[in-house]
């Protein structure tokens, strides 16, 4: 009973705040990339849902669609005369990767079709930004990986979350060791994804973990690269959805010295909320709002906390991002960080966590290979 009284009384065993001072947040590059001097000539593949998101953040940020191609010759149109009234429409493949000024191919269409694009394109000589999630198969995706290599081309992803402001600033801080040796990534996305019902997306079983969820994967795999060692994730049907895929996902992922976890409620009609907390050994970086547009970062250190005034939104500084980093990667011969040889690793996480939320027991990242389309 004494030592009862003792704890119950000895603050020390309090989890209480404490007040610190505000102090100015480290001006760091987040905003999407340019290329300094170069303006490449992109062509478009695949006119349908997502393009318009490419094509817009491609508009407002000054980069040069010469060509739109869909199999759909009037949607190509649309688009064109939406976005881009200057710039050829086709229905012709050959067409685009026949055209001596196209230095960059986008393609945004689904998976399936995708891996047979991209090695045309590759063929025949373009540098390819590939719609994510980049492959099924991680195996097709290091052939790809080597074709682009072989050929001197680079090959990117557009896992345009890694230009979500909020995202860019906790990844650059990360990266420049402002907090010190990464503990723990946590991350939660608590909103209504129930307007999937009907859709296309519908067809998808792991909806929440391979269509969505990649985009946080890949943010969890900048921070720590091919360190992980296990995931053990679960999903379930939440209550009163009337969804096919289940609408519940989490994972939790160890890697040396810390330990990550991902949470996604998909089904939360209510109360819809961000939030991202990073820890390091000097610090740690917050991020929380009710959606994935309006989020506050603060960046705790011994120093006190620092609010940085973020301008812009993912949607679509994010596309912008990756396009730009590809472009600037391009001209100045470097690797970029949306590459698709180290998205592979950030897929590895992924299909880590489909295969443990269907078989029970954690997964080894990077041991499973492929995952039905």
């Amino acid at each position: 009973m004494n030592e009862t009284r003792h704890m119950a009384e000895d603050s020390q065993y309090a989890i209480a705040s404490s007040e610190v001072p505000r102090i100015a947040a480290p001006d760091l590059p987040y905003r999407p990339p340019h290329p300094e001097t170069w303006r490449p000539r992109i062509g478009l593949v695949g006119a349908g849902g997502i393009a318009h998101a490419h094509l817009e953040a491609y508009r407002d940020h000054g980069f040069d669609v010469a060509v739109i191609m869909d199999r759909h010759a009037d949607r190509a149109e649309a688009r064109r005369d939406e976005y881009f009234p200057d710039a050829e429409a086709t229905d012709d493949l050959a067409a685009v990767l026949g055209r001596e000024d196209i230095d960059i191919v986008d393609i945004t269409t689904h998976p399936k079709a995708r891996v047979e694009l991209i090695e045309q394109a590759l063929e025949a000589g373009k540098h390819v930004l590939s719609q994510k999630p980049f492959v099924t198969d991680l195996d097709i995706g290091e052939r790809l990986c080597r074709l682009a290599e072989d050929k001197e081309l680079v090959l990117a992803v557009n896992q345009n979350g890694r230009w979500a402001p909020y995202f860019a600033y906790m990844r650059e801080a990360v990266r420049r060791g402002l907090i010190g040796t990464l503990q723990s990534v946590h991350l939660g996305v608590h909103w209504d994804h129930s307007w999937t019902k009907g859709t296309r997306f519908e067809e998808i079983d792991d909806l929440v973990f391979y269509d969505f969820a990649i985009h946080w994967f890949d943010f969890l795999g900048s921070l720590i690269g091919e360190t992980a060692t296990s995931v053990y994730a679960t999903r379930a049907r939440a209550a009163g959805q009337e969804m096919a895929p289940p609408m519940l996902a989490q994972a939790l992922v160890a890697f040396p010295g810390g330990q990550a976890s991902l949470v996604f409620d998909a089904h939360a009609v209510h109360g819809a909320l961000h939030t991202s907390f990073i820890s390091g050994t000097e610090g740690a970086l917050i991020s929380t709002g009710p959606d994935l547009a309006d989020q506050v970062v603060e960046i705790h250190t011994a120093e006190g906390v620092g609010v940085p005034a973020l301008g812009g939104r993912w949607f679509n500084d994010g596309f912008a991002g990756a396009m730009g980093e590809l472009a600037a990667a391009i001209e100045a011969g470097r690797t970029p960080i949306n590459g698709a040889r180290e998205n592979l690793s950030s897929l590895a996480l992924c299909f880590a966590a489909i295969a443990s939320s269907h078989g029970g027991g954690a997964v080894s990242p990077g041991s499973v290979r492929r995952i039905s389309d």
